[in-house]
């Protein structure tokens, strides 16, 4: 006799649903850890282009002001004494210790919205822009399993994607064994509950929102490749970081370039 309890067995439309949720869920995963290294790339781009370049643009937007100020201080001419103002308004000021922390500190230390933003982004900037294959490997692994889109109900969701933030953070810095830790953790965590949904209602409401996660995916996706750095980097997919010492050593040669062409403006003022 059968137990009205016990589960039934699927029916073919229902088995064709089921492996048709299971491929667009794959396949979505797939397109997010795409997405995801990128945005990685993206701000490990960003962050480590403002650390190495960022006085290169300063000395080089000084030394523009400076040539400026030097031949209008020689020809005396008011378009030039014009250019020298405009070059050197160009110049941004370096902000006092006491001005980078305005608002950031009180009597006990970081206010809740400071902290937050640093747990948000780790303050070790990145050491390169793409990490190590060996954490690159650890990550997609780890985030095939944790992923939020593996799951329906959403206090899990949450917990999936509070757990995704640390791997990537994780992911960001090329942090290998931090990402063996995640994996040991997780690997060790509880195994969310199934929602009392009959398999069809389940499968049915999966897809539908496969489908819209993919639309609003496409979207950020694209935002990304048409973002500064992210055209950037679609110069060099191949290496990025060599396209950050390529620009670098442009800098370089602009600079030396700026400072000869000073030095000689210079000279020539003071000469007899």
């Amino acid at each position: 006799m059968t137990n009205p309890e016990d589960p039934q067995p699927e029916d073919a439309a229902t088995q064709r649903l089921d492996r048709a949720v299971r491929a667009a869920e794959t396949a979505l995963i797939e397109f997010e850890i795409a997405v995801e290294t990128f945005r990685i790339e993206v701000e490990n781009f960003s962050r480590l282009h403002e650390e190495r370049l960022g006085p290169l643009h300063t000395r080089l937007e000084e030394l523009e002001a400076e040539l400026a100020e030097a031949v209008a201080a020689r020809t005396g001419d008011p378009a030039d004494q014009r250019r020298a103002r405009e070059a050197r308004s160009l110049v941004l000021p370096m902000p006092q210790v006491s001005e980078l922390f305005n608002g950031w500190l009180e009597a006990d230390g970081f206010q809740a919205d400071a902290a937050a933003m640093l747990t948000e982004r780790p303050v070790q900037p990145p050491p390169r822009v793409r990490p190590g294959e060996e954490a690159r490997k650890l990550f997609r692994e780890l985030i095939r399993k944790v992923h939020p889109d593996l799951a329906s109900d959403e206090a899990e969701r949450t917990r999936r994607g509070a757990f995704v933030a640390r791997v990537n953070q994780a992911y960001a810095l090329g942090d290998a064994a931090a990402l063996r830790k995640l994996a040991e953790e997780w690997g060790a965590g509880p195994v969310a509950e199934r929602p009392a949904y009959t398999r069809a209602e389940e499968l049915y409401a999966r897809l539908e929102w496969l489908a819209r996660r993919k639309e609003l995916l496409s979207r950020a996706a694209a935002a990304l490749e048409e973002s500064a750095i992210g055209s950037m980097l679609k110069m060099a997919p191949d290496d990025p970081d060599a396209l950050l010492a390529e620009i670098a050593e442009d800098l370089r040669q602009k600079v030396a370039a700026r400072e000869r062409e000073l030095a000689q403006e210079r000279g020539t003022h003071s000469g007899p």
